[in-house]
C-alpha cells in the first residue's frame, strides 16, 4: 500500500466518522430509519470492489430515539450499497458515496418537494419494470436498477427510491461525492419531513 493510498483509506475513514456524527446528532433522522436500517458507505477514488467501499458495521439503526451506529466504520462493511456506488460510477464518476432511508408516500413528497427547492435530481426505479430473469439471479438487480435510472432520467439522479419488489422494503437512496454530503441531505430531509409532519 503506498503513502497515498494511506492517505485517502484515512481521508474515507475519517469522513465516515464526521457523517455518522451529523447522523447521531439529528433526532428526525431516527424517523427515517427503515426496517433494514441504514446504510452509509463511502468508496476510495479507485475502488473496484465491497472491500474498497467503507461503510458502517451493522448500520445505524434508533437507540433511544436517536440515529446510532451499530460498529465504526469499516472496509467491505456494505455489500448492498457498495455494489451500488460501484455500479454508479461506472456511470458517473463524480459518485463515492451513498445511504439509505426509509420511503412511504408522505416521505416521497417531502423529498420531491426538497429536491426541487434544493436543486437536486430526483428519480424513481419501477420494480414492476425488472425482468423475471433478474430477479432470479442473484447480484443482477444492481446493474438493471443503475441502467433503468440512467435509460428513464439521462443520468443517475441524487435522490432516488426503489419501489416496493417482491420481498423488498421500499427505500430512498442519496449519492453524492462523499459521505458528509449525502448524510446532510438525508439530514435535512428528516427535518423537513418532521416540519410537515407536525403541521399536518
Amino acid at each position: 500500500m503506498t503513502m497515498i493510498d494511506e492517505r485517502d483509506r484515512r481521508l474515507v475513514l475519517g469522513n465516515l466518522v464526521e457523517a455518522v456524527t451529523l447522523l447521531r446528532e439529528c433526532r428526525e433522522f431516527s424517523t427515517l430509519v427503515p426496517e433494514v436500517r441504514v446504510n452509509l458507505a463511502f468508496a476510495l477514488p479507485e475502488a473496484r470492489s465491497a472491500s474498497d467501499v467503507a461503510a458502517i458495521e451493522g448500520r445505524i439503526t434508533v437507540v433511544c430515539g436517536y440515529p446510532y451506529p451499530a460498529g465504526t466504520p469499516g472496509w467491505g462493511a456494505s455489500d448492498h450499497m457498495a455494489r451500488l456506488i460501484l455500479e454508479a460510477r461506472n456511470h458517473d464518476p463524480g459518485i463515492h458515496a451513498g445511504i439509505n432511508f426509509k420511503c412511504d408516500n408522505a416521505i416521497i413528497e417531502v423529498v420531491r418537494e426538497y429536491c426541487a427547492d434544493s436543486g437536486l435530481s430526483f428519480g424513481w426505479i419501477d420494480r414492476s419494470h425488472e425482468p423475471e430473469e433478474i430477479i432470479e439471479r442473484d447480484g443482477a438487480s444492481m446493474p438493471w436498477k443503475i441502467k433503468h435510472l440512467v435509460a428513464t432520467y439521462g443520468h443517475i439522479p441524487r435522490v432516488f427510491f426503489e419501489g416496493p419488489g417482491w420481498g423488498k422494503e421500499p427505500l430512498f437512496v442519496v449519492l453524492g461525492p462523499d459521505a458528509t454530503e449525502v448524510a446532510l441531505i438525508a439530514v435535512e430531509i428528516a427535518r423537513r419531513f418532521r416540519a410537515v409532519s407536525e403541521a399536518s
